[in-house]
C-alpha cells in the first residue's frame, strides 16, 4: 500500500485482522502501521478514529488503539404494520393529507454509480467550487473571537447587513434572518403564510423541492403556466379569483428548470397582482450569482421595488459554492417578519455560528469576486457545450431557448419518446438525467428531460453524456 492510498483502504485492511486480536488486545502501534502500509501518520490516525466509530476498536490517548468489545446482537425485527394505521390515522379530518414526497428532490441529491454521467446534479462539480477559498475562510472563522459561541437567533449583524447589501432595494438588515439554505427558508415561508389545506399557487413547471415543502405542510399546490419570459401574469391573476389563495411562489430569475427569466413589465405585475388579492410572493432567488458570462443586466429582485411588504424574498449562499455551506436569508417587510422569525427559532434555534463566521469570512475575501467571475465563464462555456452536443448529436430535442444563467436546461421530449422509458434506458447506458414529472404538481403537458451541466467535470464528460444520451434515443426508437 503506497502513500495515496485511501483511508477507506487502510480500514477495510485493518478491519479485515481484528479477529487476530482478542478483546482488550492492543494492535499495532501507529509507527508499526505507518511502516507496513506505507501511508502517513495522517492516514493512520484517521483510518483508526473510523473503526472506533464504528465500535470495533477503543483508542486511549498516550496508549494506542484496542480491541473493542463486539456490539450485542440486534434484537429481532418487531411488528411495525401499526405505524400505517397511525401516520394515516387524520387522512379523513385533512383537507390535504400530508404525505412527503422526496423523490423529486432525491434525484438530484442521489450520487450515480461511479462512471455515470450526472446530468441530474443540482448542485455545483467540485471543478467549480471554490474549495480554497471555503477552507481558508472556515480556518479564519474558527479562529474568530467567540466563534463557537451562541449567535443571535437573527444571525450575525455582519451577516444579515450583507445579505441586505446584496439583495438591495433599501432593504435593511433588520428585515433579514438569516437561514440554513434556501430550502429551509422556502419551508419557513410556506408555513408563515398559509394554513394547512390551503392552496399554493406556483409556477409550472416548477423546482420539485418546494412542491415537496407545501405538500408536507398540507398544502394544495396549484399551477400557473409559464413560457418562455417566466409565469403568465393574467393566468396568474385567474388563479388567484379562482382559488382564493394567499400565496404565489416563483422563481423570477433563471427560474428552475426552464431557465426563463421574468422581464419587468411582467414582475411589476405579479407583485400587482397578488397586492390586489391580499397575498404574498416568496421569491426564490437562488440563481442570482449563477449568471452566465455573457447575461448581461440582471433585473432586480421583486423585493427591490416593493415597500408594502408583499414579497417574501429567499436567498442563498449554497448554489454558487458548495452544497454544505448552507447559509441563505430571508427578507421581509411588516408584522409577517415577526412569524417568519417565530417558526425559524422554534424549528432551528439559529444557524450555527462558525458557519455564519465562515460564509462572511468568504464573501469579505478577494477570492469572492474572483471566484464568481470564474464560474460565469465556466458555466457559460459548459452550457454551450451541452447546447452545442444536443443540436448535433439530438436534434430531436431542440430545448425552446437556451438560458443565459442557471444550471440546466430545459428539454421537450417528442411524443414518440416517453419520458419514464428515456430515463431509465439513459440510466443504462450510463447517463442519469432529470425526468420532467416531478416538475407539474398536475399532468404535464408532455414528456420533459432536464439535463445540469454544471454537476458534471467539464466539456468532454458533456460531449461524452450527450453520446450515451443519444445510444438511449436510438435504442427506444429502433
Amino acid at each position: 500500500m503506497h502513500e495515496s492510498s485511501s483511508v477507506a483502504e487502510l480500514a477495510k485492511s485493518l478491519k479485515s485482522e481484528l479477529d487476530r486480536y482478542s478483546v482488550g488486545e492492543k494492535l499495532p502501534s501507529s509507527r508499526a502501521l505507518v511502516e507496513r502500509f506505507r501511508v502517513s501518520p495522517v492516514t493512520v490516525t484517521r483510518a483508526l478514529a473510523q473503526l472506533a466509530a464504528e465500535g470495533l476498536v477503543v483508542t486511549r490517548p498516550g496508549a494506542g488503539a484496542y480491541r473493542a468489545e463486539p456490539r450485542a446482537t440486534a434484537p429481532a425485527a418487531g411488528d411495525t404494520s401499526w405505524q400505517q394505521l397511525a401516520l394515516s390515522a387524520d387522512t379523513a379530518t385533512e383537507l390535504v393529507p400530508r404525505a412527503v414526497d422526496a423523490s423529486g428532490v432525491l434525484v438530484t441529491l442521489a450520487a450515480p454509480q461511479p462512471g455515470v454521467v450526472e446530468f441530474n446534479g443540482g448542485y455545483l462539480h467540485p471543478s467549480l467550487q471554490p474549495e480554497r477559498a471555503l477552507s481558508g475562510a472556515l480556518a479564519r472563522a474558527g479562529r474568530r473571537p467567540g466563534a463557537w459561541g451562541r449567535p443571535p437567533t437573527d444571525g450575525l449583524p455582519e451577516l444579515r447587513e450583507w445579505f441586505a447589501r446584496e439583495i438591495g432595494g433599501g432593504v435593511t438588515a433588520a428585515e433579514v434572518l438569516v437561514t440554513a439554505g434556501g430550502q429551509p427558508a422556502l419551508s419557513t415561508a410556506l408555513r408563515a403564510l398559509a394554513p394547512p389545506g390551503t392552496p399554493v399557487l406556483v409556477e409550472s413547471p416548477t423546482y420539485p423541492g418546494m412542491l415537496a415543502i407545501a405538500r408536507a405542510a398540507g398544502l394544495r399546490p396549484v399551477p400557473v403556466p409559464t413560457d418562455a419570459d417566466g409565469v403568465r401574469p393574467e393566468l396568474l391573476d385567474a388563479a388567484f379569483r379562482a382559488t382564493g389563495a394567499r400565496v404565489f411562489v416563483c422563481q423570477p430569475l433563471f427560474q428552475n428548470p426552464t431557465g426563463a427569466v421574468l422581464g419587468a413589465e411582467r414582475s411589476a405585475a405579479v407583485v400587482r397582482i397578488a397586492r390586489a388579492a391580499g397575498a404574498f410572493v416568496v421569491e426564490d432567488d437562488f440563481a442570482r450569482r449563477l449568471a452566465h458570462e455573457d447575461a448581461g443586466p440582471l433585473p432586480a429582485p421583486l423585493v427591490a421595488d416593493d415597500p408594502d411588504g408583499v414579497v417574501v424574498h429567499v436567498r442563498s449562499l449554497t448554489k454558487p459554492t458548495s452544497p454544505s455551506l448552507r447559509v441563505g436569508a430571508l427578507a421581509a417587510r411588516g408584522p409577517v417578519l415577526e412569524r417568519l422569525r417565530a417558526i425559524q427559532v422554534v424549528d432551528s434555534f439559529f444557524v450555527p455560528r462558525p458557519l455564519q463566521e465562515a460564509a462572511l469570512e468568504l464573501v469579505g475575501s478577494p477570492a469572492w469576486s474572483r471566484h464568481l467571475r470564474s464560474l460565469a465563464a465556466e458555466l457559460r462555456s459548459r452550457r454551450d457545450a451541452l447546447a452545442s452536443a444536443v443540436a448535433h448529436r439530438l436534434p430531436e430535442l431542440a430545448p425552446p431557448f437556451v438560458p443565459s444563467g442557471g444550471f440546466q436546461i430545459w428539454f421537450r421530449l417528442p411524443d414518440a419518446l416517453p419520458e419514464a422509458a428515456l430515463v431509465a434506458a439513459a440510466l443504462r447506458n450510463g447517463v442519469a438525467v432529470a425526468p420532467g414529472r416531478p416538475y407539474f404538481c398536475a399532468e404535464p403537458p408532455a414528456g420533459h428531460i432536464r439535463l445540469s451541466f454544471a454537476g458534471v467535470a467539464g466539456p468532454a464528460e458533456i460531449a461524452e453524456g450527450v453520446r450515451r444520451l443519444r445510444t438511449a434515443v436510438d435504442g427506444l426508437l429502433g
